[in-house]
């Protein structure tokens, strides 16, 4: 039996499959168009449903041992149905500027910390309940018509399934999850005027929809007993493919976003909320995860080596070396002595300021492309530092680090990190942790392992392990009492 995970992104769907031995045998990807004008953020719901039954017809041609799917996907975006489960709207992204007049409102009735403490995230008009209230005064003729509401994960699993569920972190996504109790949020739902019984039945992740469609199971050459299995937001799935199941590591997704995701149990709701982290119920009952993260990781340093790195890019076409090689050989173990603010598109946690620029400080006639590479690698990972420093006042200690994700492949980054960060950071074979942790959830879901614990022994592979060098950690923590102060001077100027 193989096992498929189906990740849906916000411009692009890839079904990743798997042996029941944990080997990784290739991917489907398809993508599709997003629609941004100045007051719309939009993804055409059709367009997905095709480009998913698109990838997953491919990977049955290619596989035909496929016995589960497993759906992760993007948050927030949701999908209204009719009576006859066609969709209603374009699908509004999480960037779309709808719903801030009744983000404020909802705030207000039910009240801003009691919203934070009952779901886990602050007020915010991301969150689907702010912008399903704006359709609904909006879009008054829309709104009548409403049979069902589904976020991304659901739609899909209801679409090749027939059963409508959500898991629980595809549900916080909503700002109407209670995250204590697993259910919805009724007294949030009454003040908005939403209908419970709209809703999916919320369910932990990687509970099974039941077996195909047996319609579907034809068009898409699938066999009629394959399982359809309700994953997680995409981050959760990452967590679950680096075996990170307590709080003795966390999962470091290396990827165009760097995000950190913890585990925890206790915390402060509200110093958690002022940061900007958003509570999601994890795998074992009682234990949460929260995601740290920058909007440019890996992005920056392709931002640099495409735009600014000239001599590098031709000496790496001239001698066939890859650039990042060529800029990483030499690496002196030291602080640069230049500060890269990374938020060259906008400040994520802690900050949560989409307005933020970018900025690299401290720069000489002296310095060479190499320097200012390293920097931009310095400043993501200062940035993380002052995550881990904000979650540590919410009560969530991070101990060690899983690397996952592109940046993963840089020896060079992965030592910065643990000197910067002062804690053991272990690379992972598979750059791929959100399909393998679907795949794991897939397995444990249809029967071919008995818990994640076993998934774990098969499908997640540590690599090398590096270890935070005191006497370079206390050079760099030197630079990094500085970069703390750089985003309150640099603001101002932005």
């Amino acid at each position: 039996m193989l096992l498929a995970g189906l990740d849906i992104g916000t411009t692009g769907c890839k079904v990743a499959v798997y042996s029941a031995n944990g080997d990784y045998l290739g991917k489907v990807y398809q993508d599709y168009p997003v629609q941004r004008t100045t007051s719309e953020h939009e993804v055409d719901v059709k367009a997905i449903s095709d480009a998913v039954k698109s990838v997953i017809r491919q990977a049955a041609a290619q596989y035909p041992q496929i016995g589960g799917i497993g759906v992760t996907s993007f948050g927030e975006t949701f999908v209204l149905l009719d009576e006859k489960d066609e969709p209603l709207l374009p699908a509004m992204l999480y960037t779309d500027p709808r719903g801030a007049d009744q983000c404020d409102r909802i705030a207000k009735l039910v009240g801003s910390e009691r919203i934070i403490r009952q779901t886990g995230v602050a007020p915010a008009p991301m969150y689907s309940l702010p912008k399903l209230m704006w359709v609904k005064e909006n879009r008054p003729e829309i709104w009548c018509r409403v049979k069902r509401i589904c976020l991304m994960e659901d739609y899909i699993v209801y679409l090749l399934s027939g059963t409508a569920q959500i898991d629980y972190s595809l549900a916080t996504r909503t700002m109407t999850f209670d995250i204590h109790n697993l259910c919805w949020a009724e007294e949030i739902l009454r003040a908005a005027g939403i209908d419970k019984g709209l809703l999916s039945a919320p369910v932990p992740t990687g509970t099974s929809a039941g077996a195909i469609r047996r319609e579907l199971a034809a068009e898409l050459g699938l066999n009629e007993s394959t399982q359809i299995v309700s994953i997680s937001h995409d981050q959760v799935a990452a967590a679950v493919g680096s075996g990170v199941f307590d709080e003795t590591c966390a999962v470091d997704g290396a990827g165009t976003v760097e995000c950190i995701t913890p585990v925890f149990e206790t915390y402060d709701p509200m110093e958690m909320a002022a940061s900007g982290y958003a509570i999601v119920p994890y795998i074992t009952p009682g234990k949460y995860v929260c995601y740290a993260f920058s909007f440019t990781g890996g992005a920056l340093v392709d931002w640099y080596t495409k735009t600014l790195a000239g001599y590098a890019r031709q000496e790496a076409k001239m001698s066939g070396q890859d650039i990042h090689t060529i800029l990483e050989t030499g690496y002196a173990d030291v602080p640069t002595g230049l500060l890269v603010l990374p938020h060259f598109a906008g400040a994520a946690t802690p900050y949560m300021d989409p307005g933020s620029k970018g900025a690299i400080l401290g720069l000489s006639v002296e310095n060479t492309q190499q320097d200012i590479y390293l920097s931009c690698m310095e400043g993501v990972v200062y940035e993380m530092r002052l995550n881990m420093d904000a979650l540590e006042e919410a009560g969530v200690v991070v101990k060690a680090l899983r690397a996952t994700g592109g940046g993963a492949r840089s020896k060079v980054w992965l030592q910065m990190k643990a000197d910067i960060l002062n804690i053991p950071v272990t690379a992972l074979r598979s750059e791929e942790a959100g399909a393998a942790g679907s795949a794991m959830l897939v397995g444990v879901a249809v029967g071919v392992f008995a818990n994640l614990e076993e998934a774990a022994k098969v499908m997640v592979a540590p690599m090398d392990t590096y270890y935070p060098r005191q006497d370079v950690h206390e050079q760099y923590e030197s630079t990094y009492q500085r970069y703390t102060k750089v985003y309150n001077a640099v603001r101002p100027l932005v």
